[in-house]
């Protein structure tokens, strides 16, 4: 990513955002909650958009909070001890953590609220422009992936106009892992039958 950056710290941040970033949030809420496997209901997900189905907002709003500061905390803790090379790879880290969970045969949630988390580390403004990309799409359309993708299409564009251009690369490389994610939903968004925010199924 960076020629001059020491590879030992970067490889340092990248397993600390891995393992901050696995840990399967709402998995372990919805079990603690008596409501069993949130795998095998629903989009089978492990996000907060699946954790919602069981009708329990409470515990969907905790999944959204923490898994976006799992990516919040990965990147502020690899700033504080490891530098700012390794603050970016603790960010790629955690997301992919999230996404591919080791613990869960790397099966892991589609990763907007660990984005948005890493966001909130690394330019505050840059998550502005995310939240108001996503609100935006979404009162237009009612679609809450699409929403997600036009966001997370944007925010590179607005990290590499405000530098440094080694976050926005980062961000963008998280971008199309959330694309691949979503690629169910692009196909159910082209042929219509993509589930609106507020409707049921």
């Amino acid at each position: 990513m960076m020629p001059d950056a020491p590879w030992g710290l970067v490889a340092a941040g990248l397993a600390l955002g891995y393992a901050l970033g696995s840990i399967p949030f709402g998995l372990l809420l919805t079990r603690r909650a008596g409501l069993g496997d949130i795998r095998g209901i629903g989009s089978g997900n492990i996000g907060a958009t699946n954790v919602l189905r069981t009708g329990r907002k409470g515990l969907a709003a905790a999944t959204l909070l923490l898994d976006a500061l799992k990516g919040t905390a990965a990147i502020l803790v690899a700033a504080h001890l490891l530098g700012f090379e390794a603050s970016l790879a603790a960010a790629i880290g955690a997301f992919l953590g999230h996404t591919f969970p080791v613990w869960l045969g790397f099966k892991g949630g589609k990763g907007v609220a660990t984005y948005l988390g890493c966001l909130l580390a690394l330019d505050w403004r840059a998550a502005l422009v995310f939240a108001l990309a996503w609100l935006g799409t979404a009162l237009a359309s009612r679609y809450s992936s699409l929403s997600a993708l036009v966001a997370t299409v944007l925010t590179p564009m607005a990290l590499w106009a405000l530098g440094p251009h080694a976050v926005a690369l980062a961000m963008a490389a998280l971008t199309l892992v959330l694309w691949i994610k979503h690629r169910e939903n692009i196909r159910r968004l082209l042929a219509g039958t993509e589930g609106r925010i507020g409707k049921a199924g």
